[in-house]
Formats: structure tokens, sequence, C-alpha cells
């Protein structure tokens, strides 16, 4: 058994057609992590969808009613870069209810894991970029609303700009955030995190893994009583999305230093898997395991 949980439903994955967003990453991943043992069935949960309260404390009223309906225009559909149907909001809303099981757990148990989310692009009242809502708002705001939180960092390493983080968050006093991303990628326009660190193309294993090394004690200097992190595998150095250039091991050493610098400051961590496009899908699901690997040797040894 894992020292922690993961979040799994199988309607995660969602008929795409052809298309870039390999959603069907999720189940390989739940797969690979049982057929390797690294996980056994006792240690995935089932989560409950968000409610539409949760989701309405981050997104409009008009944005929610568009999205369940199906009443988005051209341009809305157009930014979304997805299909929409039924399933996808189905999933969306299993997402953020993942995250929001994911927060609780890690607060529990010092680590959890969605098997999901990540969907950073999302805006209050419109989707960009695959994300139609941001779960890890939703979460956030979901649990400070029962009390259970105040203060969170959210590092993302997803090598897209956090923008709808970002926005979402602006002004937050409560809420430090991180984006560690390529600069000359998605999204064009780059609203200001807490902290931006803009790589440039081709930035390799070292370089990433030093800005990364100074990036993070400020997120924990903060005090959070939560640490997300957004364990996007894009980075990698064959991702058809992304133009960094970090190894399978460079991704490893990447999540050992986030497991390791929360574990050291006393901090739990909620993980969700963001971005992964590798021209073999297979990669993009290996990156993914070695992340909750990480977290597993982090977790039983108690060493950080």
């Amino acid at each position: 058994m894992l020292p922690f949980r993961l979040l799994f439903h199988p309607a995660f994955t969602v008929d795409l057609g052809p298309h870039v967003f390999p959603a069907q990453k999720y189940r390989l991943v739940r797969d690979r992590l049982l057929e390797t043992g690294l996980a056994d069935h006792g240690d995935f949960v089932t989560p409950r969808p968000a409610s539409d309260e949760d989701v309405l404390r981050v997104h409009t009223s008009e944005y929610v009613r568009k999205v369940k309906s199906g009443d988005l225009t051209a341009h809305e559909r157009a930014t979304l870069e997805v299909p929409w149907s039924r399933e996808l909001v189905e999933a969306a809303w299993l997402a953020a209810g993942a995250a929001i099981e994911a927060a609780r757990r890690a607060r529990a148990d010092g680590c959890a894991f969605a098997i999901s989310g990540g969907f950073h692009h999302a805006f209050p009242d419109h989707g960009e970029g695959f994300c139609l809502v941001h779960d890890v708002a939703i979460a956030t705001r979901a649990l400070r609303a029962s009390g259970e939180i105040g203060r969170v960092a959210i590092v993302d390493l997803d090598v897209h700009h956090g923008n709808g983080t970002a926005a979402i968050f602006a002004g937050d006093p409560d809420t430090f955030t991180v984006s560690l991303h390529q600069e000359r990628n998605y999204p064009a326009v780059k609203p200001p995190s807490s902290v931006d660190v803009g790589l440039e193309d081709g930035t390799t294993d070292a370089d990433y893994l030093e800005a990364l090394e100074r990036v993070l004690p400020r997120a924990l200097a903060a005090a959070p009583e939560l640490l997300w992190y957004l364990a996007g595998a894009d980075p990698y150095e064959h991702d058809l999305l992304g133009g960094l250039a970090l190894t399978v091991e460079g991704l490893r050493a990447r999540d050992r230093m986030v497991f390791a610098a929360a574990r050291r400051a006393g901090v739990p961590v909620a993980v969700t898997l963001a971005g992964g496009y590798a021209e073999r899908s297979s990669d993009t699901v290996t990156i993914h395991a070695n992340t909750v690997a990480a977290a597993a040797d982090l977790f039983r040894s108690g060493v950080a």
C-alpha cells in the first residue's frame, strides 16, 4: 500500500476524437501503477463530483450555465480547444471533486494525488487551452469555505504558464502562486503570478533544477497550510506542445525536489497531473507514474 491515496474515476477519460490531448492517459497511469506493483487497488479512492456551489465559488453563473447546457459561442469553443460534450462536463466536475478530496487527504496523510486535473488555463468566465473549469481553484475555495484551510501555495511546473491561476488569485494575500514555464509558448498573454520564471527554449535538466531550487523556498516561506503541485509531464524533451528539454531523469529529480522541500517544511502536498503530450504516450505515462513513485519513496522513508 502507498502511504497516501490516489483519486481516480473512469469518467476522467473522455473521447475527444483525434486530438493532441491524451485523455486516455489517466486510465493508463492507473493501469501502469497497478501493473508495476507501485500501487494496489486499495490505494485508489473514487471521488464524487464537485457541486455546482463549489464551482460557482470560482466561475461565473453565466459561464457555468453555458458549460452545462453546451451553449458556448463559436469563439468560446475555439478558445477551449477541446470539443464540448456532456462527458467532458462530467469529467471536469469530477476532476474538481477529486482535487477537493485530494486536498483533504493530503492534509490528513501528508500527500495525495488526483489522477487528473491541473486545468490551470480556465478563467472565471471562460475556458482556454483544454481547461474547462479550474479544479485547483475550486478545491482551494471549497476548503476555505468550510474553514479547513487558509493559506495555500501553488507550484505550477507545467511547461505552459498558469494564466488562469494567476488571474483567479491575483491580489489574494492567502495564495502564493509560482509558474515555472517556457516563456515563448502558450499562452501569449501571461498575467503575473506571485513568482514567474519564464525559461528559454531548450532549457535542460541542470538549468531547470537550478531555477526550481531558487523559487521553491519562496513558495514555502509563505507558510502555506497546503502546497498544490501541478506536476506537468510536458517539460519533457520529446513533448509535442513543449519546447524545453528535460529528460525523464531530470523530471524525476524535479519531483523529488518538490516533495523533499515540502516535507522539510512540514507542508502537505496535493498533486494534480496537468499537461503531458509526448510523442510516445507511454513516455507521458512513465513521467506521471514516476511522480507517484517519487512521493512514495519520500513519504515512506520520512527522510527529506
